[in-house]
C-alpha cells in the first residue's frame, strides 16, 4: 500500500471520528429550494453521526378518524417488513451548505486542536472545490436543493437508521432523484404506519375478570372505539403527501391456558357489519354459546390468574395526492388481561 493511500485512509478515519464528535449543527434559512412541486424556504437542522451530514426531517403528520389517547403501536404481521428507518429528503439550500461548512470551521475541541478547519477543508473539497460541486452551487440558489439523509424519529435506535449514509447530494427542482430511499408518497405512507393511533385492546367480558369452570365468558369490543384510524404524512412545499388508514378486521383470543375452549374454535372473532366485534352479554343468554368468547375447563390455582391475550388485526391501506396507493402489511396490537376461574360450588343436602 502506498504512503499516499495510507494517509488518505488515516484522514478519512479521522474525519469520521471528528464529525461524529460534533453533536449537531443548525443552519438558518438560506433561500428557496425545490421539491416535486413548488418551492419552499430552506430551514434545515443538520446533525452528524458516523461522519455523515444528516438533517432533521420536515415531514409532518395529521391524525384523522379517532383520538390519539390510550394508543399503542402496530406490529406488522409480516415479520420481514418494517416502516423505513431512514430516507433522503430536500434539506439544504446552497447557502445552507455554505453555512454548515462555516459552522464546522468555527468548531474546535481541546483534545482535537484544528479539527474545525480539518472538517471544513474536507467538506469544501466536496461542496466548493468542484469534487463534485463548485462554490456550494450558489449560482443555483432557488433552482434546487441538497438532499440529505433523515432518520425516522420512531426508529432512531434501529441499526437500519444508519443505512442512509450518503452525504448531501444536489437535486434540481422538479427532477426527483433516482435514489431508492428518496422520500416519496410510498415512503410517507410507510412512515405514517408508525404514527397510526390504534386504541388499546381492552375487551369487555361477562362475567368481568372472574369466570367459572365450563361457563362461557362473553367477549366483545366497543364499536364506537374500534373504527377506522388514519394518518396523513406530508412534506411541506413539495406536494408530496400520503394518507395511511387502518381498519379493524378481527379479534384473536388466546385464553392463556391449553385448558380452555374458544368461540369460535379458531379464536378469531370477525368484525360485525356495524363495526363491533362479538356481542355484549344480556340477561337470559347464560345457556347460549357466545359468538366471541371462551370457556375455561380448569380453575386457576396457586399459579395465579390466566393471562388472556386479546389481539386486534388491522387492515392497512394508503392513498396519495398523485394517485398512487395500495396495501401495506396488516398490523396487530394486543393487550393481556388477568382472568380468575373458580370451580362450580355445589351444596350437599
Amino acid at each position: 500500500m502506498s504512503r499516499t493511500t495510507v494517509l488518505r485512509a488515516v484522514a478519512a478515519s479521522t474525519l469520521a471520528v471528528a464529525v461524529a464528535a460534533v453533536p449537531s449543527t443548525a443552519t438558518a434559512g438560506g433561500g428557496k429550494g425545490g421539491g416535486e412541486k413548488g418551492s419552499y424556504e430552506g430551514d434545515a437542522e443538520g446533525s452528524s453521526k458516523d461522519g455523515v451530514i444528516r438533517a432533521k426531517t420536515k415531514v409532518t403528520v395529521t391524525t384523522g378518524g379517532g383520538s390519539r389517547s390510550s394508543t399503542g403501536t402496530l406490529t406488522p404481521s409480516n415479520s420481514n417488513w418494517t416502516p423505513p428507518a431512514c430516507w433522503y429528503e430536500p434539506a439544504f439550500s446552497p447557502k445552507e451548505i455554505q453555512a454548515t461548512v462555516k459552522s464546522w470551521r468555527d468548531f474546535d475541541m481541546p483534545f482535537l486542536y484544528g479539527v474545525g478547519d480539518f472538517i471544513g477543508d474536507s467538506l469544501d473539497t466536496r461542496y466548493k472545490d468542484g469534487h463534485p460541486y463548485k462554490n456550494y452551487n450558489l449560482d443555483k440558489q432557488g433552482e434546487g436543493m441538497f438532499w440529505a439523509a433523515a432518520v425516522n424519529p420512531n426508529r432512531k435506535d434501529d441499526p437500519e437508521a444508519m443505512s442512509c449514509d450518503k452525504p448531501p447530494f444536489w437535486v434540481d427542482e422538479g427532477d426527483p432523484p433516482k435514489e431508492p430511499l428518496a422520500v416519496s408518497p410510498k415512503v410517507l405512507a410507510e412512515y405514517a404506519y408508525d404514527e397510526l393511533p390504534v386504541p388499546d385492546t381492552e375487551i369487555q367480558m361477562a362475567p368481568a375478570g372472574k369466570s367459572t369452570v365450563n361457563l362461557p365468558t362473553w367477549i366483545w369490543l366497543d364499536k364506537a372505539k374500534f373504527k377506522k384510524q388514519s394518518v396523513t404524512a406530508s412534506l411541506p412545499g413539495t406536494g408530496l403527501s400520503a394518507t395511511t388508514t387502518a381498519e379493524p378486521v378481527s379479534l384473536h383470543i388466546e385464553p392463556g391456558t391449553a385448558d380452555a375452549q374458544t368461540y369460535p374454535a379458531s379464536g378469531a372473532c370477525a368484525i360485525n357489519e356495524d363495526g363491533s366485534i362479538g356481542e355484549p352479554y344480556a340477561k337470559g343468554k347464560a345457556d347460549q354459546t357466545p359468538p366471541c368468547g371462551v370457556s375455561y375447563l380448569r380453575a386457576t390455582g396457586d399459579d395465579g390468574p390466566y393471562p388472556l391475550r386479546a389481539t386486534v388485526t388491522w387492515k392497512i391501506s394508503w392513498t396519495s395526492t398523485n394517485g398512487q396507493g395500495g396495501d401495506l402489511p396488516d398490523g396487530t396490537f394486543g393487550t393481556t388481561q388477568d382472568v380468575t376461574v373458580r370451580e362450580i360450588q355445589s351444596v350437599n343436602r
